[in-house]
C-alpha cells in the first residue's frame, strides 16, 4: 500500500512537471508568435508608407511631366510668334525704317484680341489715308491671345507688321465682380508699349484701338502734336478725341485745345513718359482701364494734354469688353472730321502752356456772363459766346444736363475741363459756352 502511494506521488510529480514545461514552451511560442503579428504588422505599415509615398512621388512626377509639356507647348507657341515676327519685320522692312535718312515720327498700333471683323474696318480706315505717310508712320497689330481670324487678318495685309502677345498667366481679381478681361488689357497694352519702345525704339507710339477709323489729316495731325510734344514738357500726350465731340456740339475742325482731362481713344505719347509710366502701369481697372489711370493728379501731375474740338478718330465699337457703355448717347454721334488739313502750314505755337493760358483767357474773358435758371432760354437771347458759373461738381452735373454734355468728373475734374472751365458749341454754330468753376477766373489771370 505503502509502495502504490508513493508510485502515485511519484506520477503526480512527473504529471507536474510535464505540465509546467508544456506550459512554458506553449508562452514562449505564444511570445515568438506575437513578436512575428507584431514585426508583420510593422513591416505591412511600411510597406503601406512606402507605397503612399511611391503614389505621391509618381503624382507629382505626372504633375511635373504635365507642366513640362506645358511649357514645351508654350516654348513651341513663343518660337513660332518670334519666327513669323522676325518674318514679317524683314519682309516689310522694318528694321530699315531707322536705316533711312528719315527718323520715323511715331508707331501706330491697333490693339487686338478677337474681333476680326472690327480689326478690318479699322485696318481699312487707315490705310485709306496711310500711303503718303507710311514711312513716318509704320503700322503695328497688336494681338492680344491666339484667335486665328484676327492673327489670319492681320497677317494679311503687307502694309503693317504683326504681334501677338501670349499670356499664359492665371489671373487672380482684387476685387470682386471685377472681370479678367480688364487684367489682360492691362498687360496687353504694357506687352506692346514696352515691344515697341524698348525693343523696337521709337520715340512715339500712337495707340489706336481695333474698333476705330480715322479722319483724312490724321497723320498730319499728329506729326504736328509730335513737334509740340518735343517742345513743351508740360503736355502729357496729344489726343485726337474729344469727349464732348458730338455733332451738336462741334464746328470748328482748326480749333484745338489744352485739357487737364486725359481724353485718350486715339492718342500719342513720347518714350520719356512711357519710361515714368512703365514701371507702375496698374493690374486693372474698371472701364477703360488707361483713360482712368492717366487721369488720376498722382500720374498726369500736373500736366495737360491737345484735344481738337472735331474728333480725328471715330469709335464705332458697340460691342467689347466694356459691353458698349454709353455708346449711343455719346460715342454713336460724334463727328469725325472729314476735311484734310495741312497742318504743317499753321501756327500752333499758341497752345504752348505760357502763351494758352492767356489766349484761353481771352476768349473766356470776351463770353457774356449768363445767371440764374432757364439757362438755354437766356442763352438763345445772347449773341455771340456766353459763359454759366457753376458752384461745384452738383451744379454742373445740373447744368451739364440741361445742354446733354458729359457730366462725368475723375479725380476732380471735369471731362474735356482746362482751369475748370469746359467749352462746347451751342447748336453746332460758331457760339462757344463756357461753363466757369469757382475759381476759373483767377486761375486764368482774369479780374472777377
Amino acid at each position: 500500500m505503502a509502495r502504490w502511494s508513493g508510485g502515485l506521488r511519484c506520477l503526480l510529480l512527473l504529471t507536474a512537471i510535464a505540465f509546467i514545461y508544456t506550459q512554458v514552451r506553449l508562452f514562449k511560442a505564444q511570445s515568438e508568435y506575437a513578436e512575428k503579428i507584431t514585426a508583420a504588422v510593422e513591416g505591412e505599415n511600411h510597406c503601406t508608407s512606402q507605397m503612399r509615398l511611391l503614389i505621391d512621388q509618381i503624382s507629382m512626377q505626372k504633375e511635373r511631366v504635365v507642366s513640362l509639356e506645358e511649357i514645351v507647348k508654350r516654348q513651341q507657341e513663343e518660337r513660332e510668334q518670334l519666327r513669323t515676327l522676325v518674318q514679317n519685320l524683314e519682309r516689310k522692312g522694318v528694321k530699315n525704317l531707322f536705316q533711312q535718312n528719315q527718323v520715323p515720327v511715331a508707331a501706330v498700333v491697333i490693339m487686338a484680341c478677337n474681333r476680326a471683323d472690327y480689326l478690318e474696318r479699322t485696318i481699312k480706315s487707315i490705310l485709306k489715308y496711310h500711303a503718303s505717310a507710311s514711312s513716318k508712320f509704320p503700322i503695328f497689330v497688336s494681338q492680344d491671345g491666339s484667335n486665328p481670324d484676327v492673327r489670319t487678318k492681320a497677317m494679311s495685309y503687307k502694309q503693317l507688321t504683326y504681334m501677338q502677345h501670349l499670356d499664359y498667366e492665371p489671373v487672380h481679381t482684387e476685387r470682386p465682380g471685377e472681370l479678367i478681361a480688364y487684367y489682360k488689357i492691362a498687360r496687353h497694352y504694357k506687352w506692346a508699349l514696352d515691344q515697341l519702345f524698348y525693343k523696337h525704339r521709337f520715340n512715339r507710339v500712337i495707340i489706336l484701338e481695333d474698333d476705330m477709323e480715322i479722319s483724312p489729316d490724321f497723320f498730319a495731325y499728329f506729326e504736328a502734336g509730335a513737334d509740340l510734344l518735343d517742345k513743351d514738357k508740360s503736355i502729357m500726350a496729344i489726343s485726337s478725341w474729344n469727349d464732348n465731340g458730338q455733332k451738336q456740339f462741334v464746328h470748328d475742325p482748326y480749333t484745338l485745345y489744352r485739357s487737364d482731362f486725359f481724353p485718350g481713344l486715339g492718342w500719342m505719347l513720347s518714350k520719356s513718359t512711357w519710361d515714368e509710366l512703365s514701371p507702375k502701369w496698374p493690374k486693372a481697372y474698371p472701364f477703360m482701364l488707361i483713360f482712368i489711370f492717366l487721369r488720376l493728379q498722382e500720374n498726369h501731375k500736373g500736366r495737360q494734354f491737345i484735344r481738337p474740338e472735331v474728333c480725328r478718330t471715330y469709335n464705332f465699337g458697340e460691342h467689347g469688353s466694356s459691353l458698349g457703355q454709353f455708346f449711343h448717347q455719346y460715342l454713336k454721334p460724334i463727328r469725325l472730321n472729314d476735311r484734310p488739313i495741312d497742318w504743317k502750314s499753321m501756327n500752333l505755337t499758341y497752345l504752348m502752356e505760357d502763351k494758352f493760358v492767356k489766349h484761353f483767357g481771352d476768349l473766356v474773358k470776351g463770353a457774356s456772363p449768363v445767371f440764374g435758371t432757364d439757362l438755354i432760354l437766356k442763352i438763345n437771347n445772347v449773341k455771340g459766346d456766353a459763359r454759366i458759373a457753376y458752384r461745384d461738381q452738383e451744379h454742373f452735373e445740373e447744368i451739364a444736363r440741361q445742354f446733354g454734355i458729359f457730366e462725368e468728373w475723375k479725380d476732380g475734374v471735369p471731362r474735356t475741363a482746362y482751369k475748370g472751365v469746359v467749352v462746347f458749341r451751342y447748336k453746332a454754330t460758331t457760339r462757344r459756352i463756357f461753363l466757369v468753376g469757382p475759381d476759373s477766373l483767377e486761375q486764368l489771370g482774369i479780374q472777377n
